[in-house]
């Protein structure tokens, strides 16, 4: 059962975190998430982005999406978005294709992780393709959270572990 949900209302405060203006498509998933705040927002995205499985990435992303990600790791790159900005409780990533611009924001707040999507269109086909797949998005948006939620916590395990001892 997924606890992140989608969140209607984008606070103004997240939309401010992307450099679209406006974008053409904005959601916003929250989960509750313990001690969120001892975790880095790279980490956070770090744990969804690359901790979600492969295929479905590459199908997401690259086949549906048609995003040119950077297969080669790097710290400014996370699962192949680059790094464009980030703040002590955010940090956002971007890829493109030949007909829409994606960017994934994550920010955190003590006792939850938001994760946000904003889209803009290149090209007129985008909101049709986007339209198509935003679907699915929003469907899986909530695991891919939740999922992230989970390997941080479990992450934080092993060191809770031995500093107790």
């Amino acid at each position: 059962m997924s606890t992140a949900v989608q969140e209607h209302d984008v606070p103004e405060a997240i939309r401010r975190l992307s450099t679209f203006e406006p974008p053409d498509y904005v959601d916003l998933f929250v989960a509750p998430a313990d001690d969120a705040t001892s975790t880095s927002p790279e980490r956070w995205a770090r744990a969804a982005m690359e901790g979600a499985p492969a295929l479905g990435r590459f199908l997401a992303w690259e086949v549906g999406c048609g995003f040119r990600l950077e297969r080669t790791a790097s710290t400014e790159r996370i699962a192949g978005w680059t790094i464009i900005g980030r703040g002590d409780d955010w940090i956002r990533t971007e890829a493109r294709s030949w007909f829409m611009t994606g960017q994934i924001v994550f920010r955190i707040e003590p006792a939850r992780v938001w994760f946000a999507t904003f889209v803009r269109y290149d090209r007129s086909i985008a909101a049709l393709v986007w339209g198509a797949l935003s679907a699915i998005h929003r469907r899986v948006a909530p695991d891919f959270l939740d999922g992230a939620v989970r390997r941080v916590a479990r992450a934080r395990r092993p060191a809770a572990a031995t500093s107790a001892a």
